[in-house]
């Protein structure tokens, strides 16, 4: 049976909301991307320089996570009501505290300073 009219207009009228909405969520991801990188560019330096050759990443992913990625290893930081959590690549988490607690405590406040202050002005 072959759509009247009326029919084949709101399918095309439904498929350009859709393609305008993929289209909007891509550039929504873009943006997110270009404002992570911007971040972590901030982000890299807060430990001191980076040696030539080597990279360095330190950004908030999300509200709770945090990445830190040095040389081929990712270390995932995940802020939960009981405390803050530490995965090493693929491994397990375990929950950080003392002298190290203190350290992510005080290089997520130096990075969040540093990206409001350059990144988020106003």
């Amino acid at each position: 049976m072959q759509k009247s009219g009326l029919g084949k207009n709101l399918s095309k009228f439904k498929k350009k909301l859709t393609i305008k909405a993929d289209a909007r969520k891509m550039r929504q991801l873009e943006a997110e991307r270009n404002l992570i990188n911007a971040e972590s560019a901030l982000g890299r330096g807060l430990f001191g320089q980076v040696a030539p050759g080597h990279q360095r990443e330190f950004f908030c992913l999300q509200k709770n996570v945090w990445l830190w990625y040095e040389d081929g290893q990712t270390i995932r930081y995940e802020v939960r009501k009981d405390g803050v959590y530490k995965k090493v690549d693929d491994g397990n988490y375990r929950k950080i505290d003392g002298v190290e607690l203190s350290h992510f405590r005080d290089a997520t406040k130096a990075y969040l300073e540093l990206v409001k202050a350059n990144i988020y002005k106003g």
